[in-house]
């Protein structure tokens, strides 16, 4: 006689997942935005914003010499492409593209560019896989680093921690033994989660060392800061900007949403996770750190990893929280049609109107 089969659909209490979304309370986060008004936000702001840094962490590591090495210029016609080498730590090394348009009155306003996952920074400003030249736009990035530079905005693209020419050598590892390559984005995840950090925390103190040194090109007019990504780099701007007020508007795209209807409902890459990040409440509680800077959101209605449903839920909630700084029209929307994928429609405007008067 067969053992009886129980079916986990029919008894919820057979799956691992609904007990712990029975704990899942974003209304009762201690750090969650419950601030009535300005006074209160700012100290709200200040309050959390230094939990978030202790958090997500590596934001105490000590300061050092970025020690820029330009190791590439390529003349792009109508602007300059340099490649900048930065060390952000002792032991870390982020290259970076800067794109220069030829006609700025210098100082200038500058946007920072963060890809998402693909082949890295190269499918932002320009390039194909193997570094060759390419001169038309290509796949969901859009190139929107040169569409950036090409309105007048001075553009500076990091190669983001796990992506492109920052990934983990695993050739130590023998597959003829079953020693699978993890991939970097999950390997260090789980390395930075095991010393009381997350991947999110690199990418923020690397976001804060670019800024830095962006502060001493005097091609960039630091009043005048901006940034933008989609997907992987729209989390990095989210949380850059979170946590960094030098950054005086952004743009969002394919992240923005809820953390219940997305990262945490369906598979996503595990650079997107912070253990110990409930206490915060829900994306629309964090966009409190960004506010009253103006913000805009870009989703295509058929971006199947940040449902549209949510996004509108949690834009909803984000204007209710710029309301108390008086500021509710600063949060902008472009929903488009389209997958998980740069729109651009309303965005390089955006930014030229908030950065460039």
């Amino acid at each position: 006689m067969a053992s009886k089969i129980l079916n986990a659909r029919e008894q919820k209490a057979l799956q691992p997942a609904y007990s712990l979304w029975n704990q899942y309370h974003p209304e009762n986060a201690p750090y969650r935005f419950t601030a009535q008004n300005p006074e209160q936000a700012a100290a709200w702001q200040e309050s959390t914003r230094q939990a978030l840094n202790r958090v997500i962490g590596f934001q105490d590591q000590p300061p050092v010499d970025p020690q820029p090495e330009v190791i590439e210029v390529v003349d792009r016609g109508d602007y300059l492409r340099e490649k900048v080498l930065l060390r952000t730590a002792p032991d870390t090394l982020m290259p970076v593209y800067l794109l220069i348009p030829k006609t700025i009155v210098q100082p200038a306003p500058a946007v920072v560019a963060f890809a998402g996952h693909g082949y890295g920074v190269k499918d932002i400003v320009g390039l194909w896989e193997d570094g060759v030249e390419r001169y038309s736009p290509d796949g969901y990035h859009k190139d929107f680093a040169v569409a950036l530079c090409q309105r007048g905005f001075v553009v500076a693209a990091p190669e983001i921690s796990c992506f492109g020419e920052r990934q983990t050598d695993f050739s130590y590892l023998n597959p003829l033994i079953g020693q699978e390559d993890p991939g970097t984005c999950t390997h260090t995840a789980m390395l930075a989660f095991h010393l009381g950090g997350s991947v999110i925390g690199l990418r923020a103190h690397d976001g804060k060392c670019l800024i830095d040194y962006l502060a001493t090109r005097p091609e960039v007019d630091m009043a005048r800061l901006g940034a933008m990504g989609i997907s992987g780099g729209g989390m990095h701007t989210f949380y850059s900007t979170c946590l960094d007020e030098r950054i005086r508007a952004c743009v969002i795209s394919g992240y923005y949403s809820t953390y219940q209807a997305s990262i945490l409902a369906m598979h996503h890459c595990a650079c997107n996770f912070v253990p110990g990040l409930a206490p915060f409440g829900e994306m629309y509680d964090l966009v409190g750190l960004i506010a009253p800077r103006p913000m805009l959101v870009e989703s295509g209605d058929h971006d199947g990893i940040f449902p549209r449903a949510a996004v509108e839920e949690s834009v909803a909630r984000a204007r209710g929280v710029y309301a108390v700084f008086g500021a509710q029209d600063q949060v902008e929307t472009d929903y488009f049609e389209g997958r998980h994928q740069i729109s651009g429609r309303r965005a390089y405007d955006f930014l030229a109107e908030q950065l460039m008067r």
